[in-house]
């Protein structure tokens, strides 16, 4: 396929790796160009604006911060001139529910279909196309899209426009919650004795055992929070997972409070630029331990 690409961060240049080993023809942009250059020798063709990204293409994925900054490229007249009537865009960006179907309806007059395709499983998931790719959207969208979709991970269609981002944000409450379990799963071990490297793999296959607790168990133990995910992004899904739920008239009560130490761990100890593993840290100065960092 003929694919443009928007957003070439952390986890987006080795999706477009994956996009070109598999064949695919792929054109890139991203605001800072020098993270777009870098993928020149893998084979990308780099772009010096979005509008040039969408010409001629089948597909155009999305990956940016969140639904505005999505928003902000969607609504310049360049690039709505430029994009091609029978093309899909697929946004996977996390953005709300709400947002994704408004740009699904926005493009609709122009005779461009739209997925919105969040993923989850971090940068190695990015790396080894492996994520897992949750799609909101028509049917027959879906699948003409699949050929794109299958090489960064395992896309699985959840319902109509929107229900991709829903998704995401039923994701991320699994995601923040279970890092606070673990962390404090981790400091127990640590404080009462045993090796927690050992306690992991005792745990592997067992109800307990999850990747959080493998690989952020690992990184809580080692102090290394260089960001996967960070956590002012996570904030961010969890303040879009409260808004959802608000207006469905539900109160989540765990993800509040997760939500409050990671917004702590933000404010209080600059971590927003951090993995969100290192909710970890929150948790030692709650206690008044040594960090770590």
């Amino acid at each position: 396929m003929q694919i443009g690409f928007l957003g070439t961060g952390l986890m987006g240049a080795h999706m477009v790796r994956n996009l070109l080993k598999a064949g695919h023809t792929v054109t890139v942009w991203n605001r800072t160009i020098a993270k777009a250059e870098a993928l020149a020798a893998d084979g990308a063709t780099v772009a010096a604006s979005p509008d040039r990204v969408v010409a001629g293409v089948d597909l155009v994925i999305s990956m940016l911060a969140d639904g505005p900054a999505t928003e902000a490229i969607l609504s310049d007249p360049a690039l709505r001139q430029a994009l091609s009537p029978g093309s899909i865009w697929v946004d996977m960006s996390s953005a709300k529910p709400e947002e994704s179907r408004a740009h699904a309806r926005g493009l609709a007059p122009l005779g461009v279909a739209h997925l919105d395709a969040p993923v989850s499983g971090g940068t190695r998931g990015a790396e080894a196309g492996t994520l897992a790719i949750m799609a909101g959207g028509a049917a027959d969208t879906f699948d003409r899209a699949l050929p794109a979709l299958d090489a960064m991970g395992r896309p699985v269609l959840v319902g109509p426009s929107g229900s991709g981002q829903l998704a995401k944000l039923a994701n991320q409450a699994v995601v923040a919650i279970s890092i606070s379990a673990v962390a404090e799963a981790m400091l127990l071990l640590e404080r009462g004795g045993a090796d927690p490297a050992a306690v992991r793999d005792a745990l592997k296959g067992g109800f307990a055992d999850s990747t959080i607790l493998q690989q952020h168990g690992a990184r809580m133990s080692a102090r290394d929070f260089a960001p996967g995910g960070f956590t002012r992004l996570q904030i961010k899904d969890l303040d879009n997972v409260l808004g959802e739920a608000a207006s469905l008239g539900l109160t989540l009560p765990a993800t509040q409070e997760t939500r409050r130490r990671f917004v702590r761990l933000r404010d209080e100890m600059a971590g927003g630029e951090l993995d969100h593993s290192a909710l970890f840290m929150e948790l030692c100065d709650l206690n008044q331990l040594e960090t770590g960092r």
